[in-house]
């Protein structure tokens, strides 16, 4: 008995070396959740720039009503380590990360366009050969894959255009 209540006892003690380092998963997860709303419009604002930014730039290309908010959500970038400041006092971009929401979009350029952008347009050129190509016979159910599968992607491409968060 008294075996068992050293055991439960020693389990609930903390263990000499302290608390086990966070996972690349955890940091992935916090990261993700703390990227949203105007702090991802800040994120997107300096990746799309390219180069180092201030803080009265941001309150005035976003349109936040203070250089504060716009301070609040550069310091919460920093805390994670993906902007830090310069010597001359601008932020610039240290690590470029990939929250959910943009898993869905590719950036071209400085355009963000949507994935399923290019299946459509694969699939509508698929069906644009294929009418071209044998007008005379057309299988029914190869037109209507086709022509089904590009509109599908169309469909949720411009779905996705609608929501962007940028």
């Amino acid at each position: 008995m008294a075996t068992a209540i050293c055991f439960i006892l020693g389990a609930r003690r903390p263990s000499a070396m302290g608390a086990p380092a966070p996972s690349a998963e955890d940091e992935k997860a916090k990261i993700e959740y703390e990227l949203r709303g105007k702090t991802l419009k800040v994120y997107l604002y300096v990746l799309k720039q390219g180069k180092p930014v201030g803080v009265r730039e941001v309150q005035r290309e976003l349109g936040f009503s203070s250089p504060s908010v716009a301070y609040h959500h550069i310091e919460k970038l920093t805390r994670l380590g993906i902007i830090e400041q310069d010597s001359m006092g601008n932020y610039l971009l240290t690590k470029k990360v990939d929250p959910g929401i943009l898993q869905a979009f590719v950036n071209v350029g400085k355009f963000s366009l949507p994935r399923l952008g290019f299946y459509a347009v694969f699939f509508t050129s698929v069906a644009a050969a294929y009418v071209i190509e044998d007008f005379t016979f057309l299988d029914l159910y190869a037109l209507v894959g086709t022509v089904g599968g590009a509109a599908a992607f169309w469909f949720e491409a411009a779905r996705l255009w609608r929501r962007k968060p940028f």
